[in-house]
């Protein structure tokens, strides 16, 4: 029975946290019972304490302890969930003082991720980013033989010592073999990414804060695809980290230009270090990217700190001095917002509304494609895999076969300009 209730109901946590002076804190708590949520728990209680800084015995003060443990009493619940991370000895001392268990943010939204992961490369990922939060954590057993006195309690500790040792060399020797398994892993997708990134094609990356819409404006732009683009859909969903894999699509316009664009992971605040570092691979197509769209809800009264953070977590994983175009979603759910509308770098725009795309498609066009350069090539049939090559690739206008070789008017990136040099066509040529 107790199994079948696990299965079909919500468990029912309380979420707390101390303020300590964070200017977003109530941000924080109101994230922190959406992780809940996405961890498929029901917030049943919130309780909060105002003070200038945690206790480092317990975290919270000793009546706000004792506060806790009643309410949780009261409402039959075991799990309280909290706001920060913690250092094992509070989660210890905490359960040790109220008899509940107390999960910190780190190993909530850890648990977020084991559950969404589904590559293999995200499941290297995201354990192994358990494993190295776990490893201070695990402590000796709590069996009552160990806590007693004399020499029996003191032959006892000293196997539990030599347990715990055990532990932590079991836990370390699997951190390092998931570290190998996870390199072959990311050397087979760093030659995906190396490839995409050495064609001729733009990448345009989409970032920012988890649930702002990035799988959404991504398949609103896969609509703008001159081929039909329904088998290409990214998964979406209205929760935090609906996926954690980054996808890449190649966007094929009515006007034959071209770009690779890539999905990434969403950020949160307080997101973990070790989750940060184990993900850096998966992000390396926003570091490999030509343009960033940071795709905001503006919808969201704290769209500001979202902003933030993902600038803040970007800079941590290396992506920096990026040209970026800032996606303000969702506008249609905000009150006297105008969309869609441009100001500069900013676009705001619903990705369920068709104009709105088309509005960021012309931007995302206008920023990967300024300094492109309207170019006639004469190609010999001696070099058509070349030629192929400009025909896949570029943003051809025409082509024409004449009888000295595939003569192609294309749009070309600098870089192809200095690369297919030696066929470039003037006006004198032609003539």
């Amino acid at each position: 029975m107790k199994e079948s209730k696990l299965t079909f109901e919500k468990t029912r946590v309380i979420v707390a946290g101390v303020s300590h002076l964070q200017p977003d804190f109530e941000y924080t708590m109101q994230e922190l019972a959406a992780l809940v949520e996405a961890n498929n728990m029901e917030v049943a209680d919130t309780i909060v304490q105002n003070v200038n800084s945690v206790s480092g015995k317990t975290y919270f003060g000793s009546g706000k302890v004792t506060e806790i443990k009643e309410i949780a009493n009261a409402d039959d619940i075991q799990i309280i969930v909290l706001n920060d991370e913690l250092t094992p000895s509070q989660i210890r001392n905490l359960e040790k003082e109220t008899g509940l268990i107390f999960m910190d943010r780190t190993e909530l939204i850890l648990q977020v991720f084991s559950n969404r992961a589904q590559t293999k490369q995200a499941k290297l990922q995201v354990e192994i980013a358990k494993l190295k939060y776990q490893l201070p954590r695990i402590h000796p057993s709590g069996n009552p033989l160990d806590q007693q006195s004399a020499s029996g309690g003191l032959a006892n500790r000293g196997a539990g010592e030599s347990k715990l040792e055990l532990d932590r060399r079991v836990i370390r020797n699997r951190i390092t073999l998931l570290r190998n398994e996870l390199k072959t892993v990311d050397t087979t997708v760093d030659i995906q990414s190396r490839r995409r990134t050495n064609t001729t094609l733009p990448l345009v990356s989409l970032v920012g804060y988890t649930n702002a819409g990035k799988s959404t404006t991504m398949n609103g732009i896969l609509n703008f695809n001159k081929e039909d683009s329904q088998d290409r859909k990214v998964f979406e969903k209205d929760m935090l980290f609906a996926t954690l894999d980054t996808s890449v699509r190649r966007i094929d316009l009515e006007d034959n230009s071209s770009f690779l664009l890539s999905d990434t992971v969403g950020f949160v605040s307080k997101l973990p270090h070790n989750l940060v570092e184990s993900f850096k691979t998966t992000l390396q197509e926003a570091q490999n990217a030509d343009l960033l769209i940071q795709v905001i809800d503006v919808s969201d009264e704290h769209w500001q700190n979202m902003i933030e953070v993902t600038e803040k977590t970007l800079k941590e994983v290396g992506v920096v001095d990026k040209p970026m175009i800032y996606a303000f979603n969702k506008a249609d759910l905000k009150p006297g917002q105008e969309f869609p509308s441009i100001e500069g770098d900013n676009i705001y725009y619903s990705a369920i509304d068709k104009d709105s795309i088309s509005k960021l498609v012309g931007l995302i066009k206008q920023r990967v494609f300024a300094h492109y350069q309207e170019t006639k090539l004469l190609i010999p049939y001696s070099d058509q895999k070349l030629a192929e090559e400009v025909l896949r690739n570029s943003q051809v206008l025409t082509k024409e076969f004449t009888n000295d070789g595939s003569l192609i008017k294309a749009n070309l990136s600098p870089e192809e300009l200095e690369r297919f040099n030696k066929y470039v066509q003037t006006d004198l040529e032609q003539n």
